[in-house]
């Protein structure tokens, strides 16, 4: 029989909570990706209230992940940054990226009929074209 410690791994349960909430995955690849400021991440992720990004932008910085950098200029701008924390998380996003892609089909067609692209490749594509 397992011991609590053998069947139970309490850092990686809160580790799963932490990326498994609601677009915390999404705005980590938008931000490995290279998006940096409050609008560049919502504009790369359809669907996503400000009032949604606000919180979890708080509760990834809460962890370490991201770093909030207010920068001096006219007017201030926020930007926010991944710390060696939230980039050592890189080979998780992307190995559950691949994962997705070849495990998780959606069923809804377009109007042509046609299975859509994976959610992530329309992420990754939505990125590029959002990021400079």
């Amino acid at each position: 029989m397992k011991t609590y410690s053998e069947a139970f791994c309490p850092q990686y349960h809160h580790a799963v909570e932490i990326i498994g909430q609601r677009w915390a995955g999404a705005i980590l690849q938008v931000m490995l990706a290279g998006a940096r400021r409050f609008s560049e991440i919502e504009d790369a992720i359809p669907d996503l209230s400000n009032r949604m990004l606000s919180r979890r932008l708080k509760e990834l910085e809460a962890e370490g992940i991201i770093e909030r950098c207010v920068i001096p200029s006219t007017p201030v701008r926020v930007e926010y940054w991944l710390t060696a924390k939230g980039e050592a998380l890189a080979p998780v996003v992307d190995a559950l990226s691949a994962w997705a892609d070849a495990w998780v089909s959606l069923d809804w067609p377009d109007e042509a009929g046609n299975a859509p692209a994976p959610p992530v490749k329309i992420l990754t594509n939505r990125i590029a074209q959002s990021i400079p």
